[in-house]
């Protein structure tokens, strides 16, 4: 189970620099394809232990670090992965598995031998840090993604906004459960890329006043509990 570390900017942006940065980036990179009319719904139930592992690593900037997700788009529950995001001398990865709506409810209820019987590596290493580390579903995060593409370097460039969050983690698969802002959350561009940033998209996103930041949405959203 080997992925490329990529690289990421993470900028936070306002509604006037998005207008910006829809305009440029429609000139010269793609829509992502899969995203309905240029957007897309993103819902995540993130993963933590009972101290706060994840989040205080991800705030004391820890170089080595790891967090654990089970995502899915436009409240569509047929396509569910549990993803995994590594970081390592600032630098990312994720691995990925799909999971079944019954399997995440059976993961919400407590009942995870079904990932040690798993043949997939990283299911059956959730199931490892569930077990000893006590990984437990700690928030909801919700947002609206707009994202674009552009061939050369493996470039993905999101623009992501309106996030939302919830404790109450038992109804990650309701559509319907409520959600409320997280705080004063920014706007957040975030632009990822392999082995070389193209020129072209690096001046597409070239704001003036806006510096790398080291936002996180499952921080932000952790303001509430």
């Amino acid at each position: 189970m080997e992925n490329n570390y990529r690289h990421e900017w993470k900028h936070e942006i306002n509604y006037a620099d998005m207008l910006v940065l829809r305009a440029r980036l429609g000139a010269v990179a793609k829509p992502d394809p899969f995203a309905a009319n240029g957007k897309y719904l993103v819902r995540s139930l993130y993963f933590d232990t009972a101290d706060d592992k994840a989040l205080r690593e991800k705030i004391d900037g820890v170089n080595m670090r790891e967090k654990f997700r089970i995502r899915y788009y436009n409240d569509d529950i047929a396509f569910i992965r549990l993803e995994k995001k590594s970081k390592r001398n600032g630098l990312g990865t994720k691995y990925s598995a799909r999971l079944t709506a019954p399997q995440v409810q059976k993961i919400l209820d407590g009942d995870i031998d079904f990932l040690m019987d798993s043949d997939n590596s990283l299911l059956q290493e959730f199931y490892a840090k569930i077990r000893y580390q006590g990984l437990r579903p700690r928030t909801i995060v919700d947002y609206t993604r707009e994202p674009f593409v552009y061939d050369a370097g493996n470039v993905r460039v999101t623009m992501d906004y309106d996030i939302r969050t919830s404790l109450n983690c038992a109804a990650f698969l309701d559509p319907d459960c409520v959600t409320i802002p997280a705080g004063d959350a920014p706007s957040i561009l975030e632009v990822k890329w392999d082995a070389y940033l193209p020129s072209i998209i690096r001046d597409a996103v070239q704001l003036p006043g806006r510096r790398v930041s080291a936002f996180s949405k499952y921080a932000q959203c952790r303001i509430y509990g």
